[in-house]
């Protein structure tokens, strides 16, 4: 899990480090495939904390889902449909759903290490 805290902050740091430009016509579809990527490192956190993550399955998911979203945003913007609200309503909505299922499972391990020393 370590490694995972300092890649992350490693991205963080080049990212905001580092003076990399894209045109404005690309925002949409970045911004979708950064909510799926997100959603795969929620998911990811998540496996880890239930002892599942699994790095094949991690690595495919990030990769995939952030093409997948935004391929939807392309297509639907060649149609003149809003199709990136179905990535961000499905990433979004997963996106959510993971954070919550840490927060309860931190929760948890916080609340049975304090009636571990209560009682001991």
């Amino acid at each position: 899990m370590i490694f995972a805290i300092l890649g992350l902050l490693a991205g963080i740091f080049l990212g905001l480090k580092l003076n990399i430009t894209y045109p404005a016509k690309y925002a949409l579809y970045i911004s979708v495939a950064i909510l799926a990527s997100l959603d795969s490192v929620f998911g990811a956190a998540r496996s880890i904390l239930e002892d599942k993550f699994n790095t094949e399955i991690f690595v495919s998911g990030f990769f995939t889902n952030a093409i997948l979203a935004g391929f939807l945003a392309y297509i639907g913007d060649r149609l003149g449909v809003p199709l990136y609200y179905a990535a961000i309503f499905a990433f979004g909505g997963r996106l959510f759903q993971n954070f919550a299922s840490i927060r309860r499972h931190l929760l948890e391990r916080f609340r049975s290490r304090m009636a571990t020393k209560q009682d001991g």
